[in-house]
C-alpha cells in the first residue's frame, strides 16, 4: 500500500458514504436518478472515497476506490490518537466503517496536499 501523496491528484468523493457505496455498487438499481449519486451503469463507474475504520483498538482512515466488481484499499492512515479519541467517542465507541467527520477530512486533505 502506497503513500496518501502518491493520490493527491486523485478526485475524492467527499460525500461518499460506506453505506452510499453499498448501495450504488452492490444494490444495483436500488438509488434513482434523482438521488446525490447517479446509478451505476457499467464497470468502468468507480469512486474514490475515505472510510474510518474502527474495528481495530486504533481508528484509521482508509482511501477506497470501489467500482461494481471490487473495493481495493489504496493507503492506510492511523488517525493521530486525539482526533481517533474524538471520534469514537462521537460514534459511542462502536466498531465499525464510517465517513469520516469534518475533523478528519480537514487532516486528510492537509496530509493529501503535505509537501514531505
Amino acid at each position: 500500500m502506497g503513500s496518501l501523496r502518491e493520490y493527491r491528484d486523485l478526485e475524492i468523493d467527499w460525500s461518499m458514504t460506506p453505506w452510499d457505496a453499498v448501495t450504488l455498487y452492490l444494490e444495483w438499481g436500488n438509488n434513482s436518478w434523482h438521488a446525490q449519486h447517479q446509478p451505476v451503469r457499467s464497470k468502468a463507474d468507480y469512486s474514490n472515497y475515505f472510510v474510518v475504520y474502527t474495528w481495530d483498538k486504533a481508528p484509521r482512515a482508509i482511501l477506497v476506490r470501489r467500482n461494481s466488481e471490487e473495493a481495493r484499499e489504496l493507503v492506510q492512515l492511523d488517525l493521530p490518537e486525539d482526533m481517533g479519541r474524538k471520534f469514537l467517542e462521537s460514534v459511542g465507541h462502536l466498531k465499525g466503517v464510517y465517513p469520516p467527520n469534518d475533523e478528519v477530512r480537514q487532516w486528510l486533505e492537509t496530509q493529501l496536499h503535505a509537501k514531505n
